[in-house]
């Protein structure tokens, strides 16, 4: 089992409720990330970006996910640093793009979005999709320990890499990466890459963990929002923390905002986590990993 860490150092087995938005999940470096974090992809530069992240800041969010094709890693910094919490408080997620891999592209790379956070260290650097060819990853996945190795990066890790991406990764390297942020949501609940994530310790971060707004008409999920007095973002996000994935929802409102940060005041049942997980049909939303054309 994977430990949690509470703020106040208390520690949760996997599988128990995380209860505060405070809570951090401790990475298999020995790193804490917090369970809620704000995703802010389609999120626009400039004040629309800053204001969605000031508002979670302020209710309690220490987690935010950017990345260097979300072209908003400038208002993102500009909103940490303008909101005077203390740096290691929070903690800064941003992701290397497609046409950077290669060992001195993608350290080219890291040290551009830095700059455009305005940050001394990202806390997370995530390769945002997995390469077509293993030895192009590995020379990338090369760059990225040593950005840890020099302190610029707290913990490495992968976005978007499914079961046979991440075997060619570790048949590659010795370093295991921290975490590994996919589509997950109950219409594609990918137990293959759950359990082989838990296996070895890399833990699961769920993009579009509110299915994009798609599934707000959902029955099944109404009702269990209906007998909880919750919304149905709430009754998602909350079967992700319950799943042992941490959960990075967007939104640009900061009602919403607000709103799906109160997933910490309750519990779905076995049953009703059962319920859940019967809706999955492998239906992404997104682009599809195993078919990477761009």
């Amino acid at each position: 089992m994977v430990e949690t860490a509470s703020r106040e150092g208390g520690i949760a087995r996997e599988g128990q409720a995380v209860g505060s938005i405070r809570d951090s999940v401790v990475l298999n470096d020995g790193a804490r990330m917090p369970w809620l974090g704000l995703g802010v992809y389609l999120t626009r530069d400039g004040r629309e970006v800053e204001e969605a992240v000031k508002a979670a800041l302020s209710c309690g969010y220490r987690s935010i996910d950017t990345a260097a094709l979300y072209e908003n890693e400038r208002g993102v910094g500009k909103a940490i640093r303008e909101s005077g919490i203390p740096r290691d408080e929070l903690f800064v997620t941003t992701k290397l793009w497609n046409n950077r891999h290669g060992f001195d592209s993608a350290l080219k790379a890291f040290e551009e979005s830095r700059k455009r956070l305005g940050l001394e260290y990202v806390d997370l650097y995530l390769i945002h999709w997995p390469s077509s060819g293993a030895p192009v990853i590995a020379e990338t996945w090369k760059a990225f320990e040593k950005l840890r190795a020099d302190g610029r990066v707290r913990s490495i890790g992968v976005s978007n890499f499914l079961v046979r991406h991440l075997s060619e990764l570790l048949a590659e390297t010795g370093t295991v990466p921290g975490v590994d942020q996919v589509e997950f949501h109950p219409f594609l609940l990918q137990r293959d890459l759950l359990d082989f994530c838990r296996e070895r310790g890399i833990r699961l971060e769920a993009w579009a963990p509110l299915v994009q707004g798609t599934a707000f008409d959902n029955p099944l999920l109404k009702g269990i929002a209906a007998r909880r007095r919750k919304s149905v973002a709430q009754v998602l996000i909350r079967w992700d923390l319950q799943h042992g994935v941490v959960s990075i929802p967007k939104s640009v409102r900061a009602e919403r905002i607000r709103e799906n940060a109160q997933v910490f005041d309750f519990e779905l049942s076995a049953d009703e986590m059962a319920s859940i997980d019967s809706l999955d049909a492998s239906r992404r939303v997104g682009a599809d990993p195993n078919h990477i054309d761009f």
